[in-house]
């Protein structure tokens, strides 16, 4: 009981006190239950009973579940069935009470947490934006397993319940008023537990759920009414377009939402668990769980941060303003960080700072910006030829062609504006830092800083460690990237650095399978089957045959310069026969006019009826083989960046693979995905593959023992 403060007053209203001892937030952990069994059975012998009033000590209401023991669930057993109903079963002791319950929620209220509010007869919230409330439990792969489906159907109806169980959203205040989910807000924290006091008293008689009630109907009709029986069709044939089937949470969620409402209630609650228990030993929502929210909340809690004091950049240039220079003086701008968008014409310049323009032309019509907030964007770009000031500005970004003569004159030329303790970031994809590093005075504040097109949209920033780079430099440079609102990923140097080298097989694979016989439609359709945002013929036209050929030339001249083969790219051997030959008939892809598809002059794009040239083998390719190919093929490569050290951690293999390359978020990653499809099975489906396919999919098992032993030190 010393996670519950039970306290009654003088008019028999008892105020319970969440404040599980040892954590930071309140969790539906191993000692949960035992706690609100004792509290119902305290509860349902007090004499004298007005009302109780569920309330926190903790900065939140209640977070719900504990996933440290959903994470060790390896099976649905029998054990896990009567644990979770046992937990459920207090909230629905709590509902049974012939007094009013009230949840009076002074932070986040989220899962089980707002199961918990679910349970009262009613909700009263702070007036603040960190008390949000919702079931997020769909984005950990999971269901809201504590009657959080069936009551919230119950109490919005399908058609306004089903997006906030769909999609896990977060709702403020303001909004959950609005829509239901909770019926009152205060203004003062202080007043929260008062108020809840007051309306017990002001309505002793609401004792009753609306679903306990006889003759109760669910808002906007049943599962028969003909409305609701169109709704769910086209939910169904929306939801399997958006998860391709590949998640299994949502259609659970669906499932239950729509069965519940044509059962007995007690009988729904069964069934929610039933499916939750499937769910909570399923791979994709540990995969959910381990890197989206461990993994990001490592990330962004700053684990893989070297120590040191924050840092914020002041000022910032970015050289070169095209597409991508433009998308980072934007992001930066967008922070507040003043920026000088330097261009070699002036023309070109103002171009650049155009781009920002219609993107903020572009968030006032959706209502996301004001004029306001579009004017103080725009004063923090100036579109230049000339330097700044020497020792002016904090933090250089260098973002000219991806050519290595070019890059070297014009790092040698910004530099003298840095201040004393800035450091200067090159956006290159592929080239080594530390080669880059000779043209500076002072290698030890330069670093790699690699965004991605489009720069407003993909969050992520790849931070590339040269040989000479400081940690200090480091430090500042994931503080600047968490200053503008992306996501670092620290990488070591190496010939393409990890995105660039997996995102090339990821293509070169569309390739593979092209020269295998494969027809084009089928390779397209087997990355969409495999959960790839774009497949890999159209994804080559869209960053251009011509942009990948040049990267291959210019290692070629890096190679010649250093006297070494660096091997970079070696396995994609069928890019070179595909992509070389295209360019040479003129089809270098889409801003050419052309590549694999075929555009119109709406945009349309149909697949090129030359691909079939390209075909040496007349190899009848499973569309299994196919899937597992292109999942295989990065995934292998991901782990080889792991292994060489370009990779220094999983959670950032997994977060950036999923982030700026698009690898399936389902399997969580591409580390993520090999371990939720087991090491042993995953190593002898490599194998297979490369028996039949080729040695680009051969590792040597020394890899694979590695990984297993990463496991047993996690365990």
């Amino acid at each position: 009981m010393e996670d519950f403060i039970y306290d009654k007053d003088s008019d028999g209203i008892v105020t319970v006190t969440m404040d599980m001892q040892g954590q930071n937030a309140n969790t539906m952990n191993a000692r949960f239950e035992p706690g609100m069994r004792a509290i119902c059975d305290r509860l349902e012998a007090e004499d004298e009973l007005t009302g109780v009033v569920f309330a926190s000590a903790k900065s939140t209401f209640f977070a719900g579940g504990d996933l440290h023991d959903i994470l060790a669930t390896t099976e649905a057993t029998q054990e896990t069935f009567d644990f979770i109903e046992a937990n459920k079963a207090t909230y629905r002791r709590l509902e049974k009470l012939p007094v009013p319950v009230v949840a009076a929620i002074n932070g986040a209220a989220l899962g089980g947490g707002y199961e918990l509010c679910l349970a009262c007869n009613h909700r009263i919230v702070v007036d603040n934006p960190k008390a949000v409330v919702g079931l997020p439990e769909v984005t950990l792969g999971l269901l809201p397993g504590a009657g959080g489906v069936v009551r919230l159907t119950a109490k919005l109806g399908l058609e306004t319940a089903l997006p906030y169980l769909l999609e896990g959203k977060q709702v403020p205040p303001q909004d959950a008023l609005k829509v239901g989910m909770v019926d009152e807000i205060i203004s003062d924290n202080d007043d929260l537990i008062p108020a809840a006091k007051a309306w017990i008293k002001a309505n002793p008689e609401k004792t009753v759920q609306p679903w306990d009630q006889k003759g109760f109907r669910y808002p906007g009709g049943d599962a028969l009414h003909p409305k609701v029986r169109q709704m769910v069709m086209a939910s169904t044939a929306m939801l399997y377009k958006k998860t391709r089937g590949l998640l299994p949470a949502p259609e659970k969620i669906l499932d239950v939402a729509v069965t519940s409402m044509r059962m007995n209630f007690d009988a729904a609650l069964r069934m929610e668990t039933r499916r939750f228990i499937g769910l909570m030993a399923s791979k994709e929502a540990k995969a959910a769980i381990s890197t989206f929210f461990f993994g990001m909340q490592a990330i962004n809690s700053g684990k893989v941060r070297p120590d040191g004091e924050r840092w914020k950049a002041g000022s910032a240039a970015v050289l070169g303003a095209g597409m991508m220079g433009s998308g980072i003086a934007y992001a930066h701008a967008k922070r507040g960080l003043a920026t000088r968008l330097k261009d070699t014409d002036q023309a070109n310049a103002e171009k650049g700072k155009g781009y920002s323009e219609k993107l903020c032309a572009k968030a006032i019509s959706r209502g996301r910006m004001d004029e306001a907030g579009k004017a103080a964007l725009l004063e923090a770009i100036t579109p230049t030829t000339e330097n700044a000031e020497p020792g002016s500005v904090d933090i250089i970004i260098e973002a000219v062609f991806e050519d290595i003569d070019l890059k070297d004159k014009v790092i040698a030329d910004t530099w003298p504006m840095l201040s004393e303790d800035g450091i200067y970031g090159s956006n290159t994809s592929t080239l080594p830092i530390s080669i880059l590093a000779e043209s500076c005075p002072d290698p030890s504040r330069f670093i790699g800083l690699h965004f991605f097109s489009p720069v407003d949209k993909m969050k992520v920033v790849e931070i590339i460690m040269g040989e000479k780079t400081s940690q200090d430099t480091l430090r500042k440079a994931y503080d600047y990237v968490q200053q503008i609102g992306y996501m670092p990923i620290v990488v070591n140097d190496s010939r393409g650095f990890f995105t660039s080298r997996v995102f090339g097989t990821f293509m070169d694979e569309g390739c593979q399978l092209l020269v295998d016989g494969m027809a084009p439609t089928a390779i397209e359709r087997a990355a969409w089957l495999a959960g790839m945002p774009v497949g890999p013929l159209q994804v080559f036209d869209e960053v251009s045959l011509i942009l990948g050929q040049k990267v291959r030339k210019t290692h070629e001249a890096l190679d010649e310069r250093l006297s070494v083969e660096s091997n970079f790219g070696q396995h994609n051997t069928a890019t070179v026969d595909v992509t070389d030959p295209m360019i040479e008939m003129g089809r270098g892809g889409r801003q050419y006019g052309g590549g694999f598809y075929d555009y119109d002059a709406d945009g349309n794009r149909t697949l090129w009826d030359g691909l079939d040239q390209f075909a040496k083998g007349n190899r009848d390719v499973p569309l299994d083989d196919a899937v597992d190919r292109i999942l295989y093929r990065q995934a292998i490569e991901t782990l080889r960046c792991l292994d060489e050290g370009v990779l220094n951690t999983e959670v950032e293999a997994n977060l950036g693979g999923i982030m700026a390359i698009g690898f399936p978020a389902h399997t969580g990653g591409a580390i993520q995905f090999i371990r939720g499809e087991g090491i042993d099975r995953f190593m002898a489906r490599a194998k297979e593959l490369a028996a039949t396919y080729g040695e680009r999919f051969a590792v040597p098992d020394s890899i694979y023992d590695r990984l297993r032993d990463k496991a047993v030190q996690a365990a």
